[in-house]
């Protein structure tokens, strides 16, 4: 199986001042659902390169034995180092693609047309797909390959507008992933703050959280391996 994970490569929260960037969970507890299964992993990013890190995300409170392992690891750390620039992946070569969360794709990967046309190009082929948390807002723009808008009719989840709430920046984001998901006509799906919740319906699959972020990317490999059966259908959770 062959993997292909989009980072943001954003790093301003909004004209506070302050950093952003992906979310250290985000990306670390996926890459090893994908890692630990032996997938072939390709990291890539709007800018290429080194993908901002959310400062936030490596304090204390926020570390996971997944975000250790991940900075303990010369080579995870060496593959993030140089991620691919975004407009030179192609869908055919891999079997997926992850979206890794955090504030940042809320400004590039929501707009960037690169990950808007790869996001139609992997559902015009038939491939699950996952994203997580805020880059669930990545998919406000994409569409069917008969030009309907591709949340619209379906299940999702992302960082609900109360966990906006609770960390602060209701006023900072573009807009609310929650609100902005049922003004396109989606079904917005959600549990308790910060409490993992994944959906998947069809060839989507969202997390709302970060804890919802190696659930996820279970749940994608499993509709990979689902979708390879020549009888299979992606099932929906």
């Amino acid at each position: 199986m062959k993997v292909l994970m989009v980072i943001t490569s954003h790093d301003q929260l909004g004209n506070t001042g302050r950093k952003t960037g992906f979310w250290l969970e985000e990306l670390a507890a996926p890459y090893y659902v994908f890692k630990d299964a032996g997938v072939e992993l390709t990291l890539a990013s709007p800018k290429g390169g080194r993908p901002p890190l959310d400062p936030k995300s490596n304090e204390p409170e926020f570390r996971t034995d997944l975000t250790r392992r991940f900075e303990k690891d010369a080579a995870a750390e060496a593959q993030l180092n140089k991620t691919v620039r975004l407009d030179s992946v192609r869908q055919e070569e891999f079997d997926t693609v992850f979206y890794p969360g955090g504030h940042g794709p809320m400004w590039d990967l929501a707009e960037d047309k690169h990950s808007i046309k790869l996001i139609e190009s992997f559902i015009a082929a038939g491939k699950p797909i996952g994203i997580v948390c805020h880059s669930t807002g990545a998919l406000h723009r994409v569409k069917t390959p008969d030009g309907k808008l591709l949340v619209q009719g379906k299940e999702v989840t992302g960082f609900t507008n109360g966990e906006e709430e609770e960390v602060g920046l209701t006023k900072i984001v573009p807009f609310l992933v929650e609100d902005e998901m049922l003004k396109l006509g989606a079904i917005f799906s959600k549990k308790a703050n910060w409490e993992a919740h994944v959906v998947t319906d069809g060839l989507v699959t969202t997390g709302q959280n970060p804890h919802s972020s190696g659930p996820a990317a279970k749940s994608l490999m499993a509709a990979v391996k689902q979708k390879a059966r020549p009888s299979g259908a992606a099932r929906a959770s």
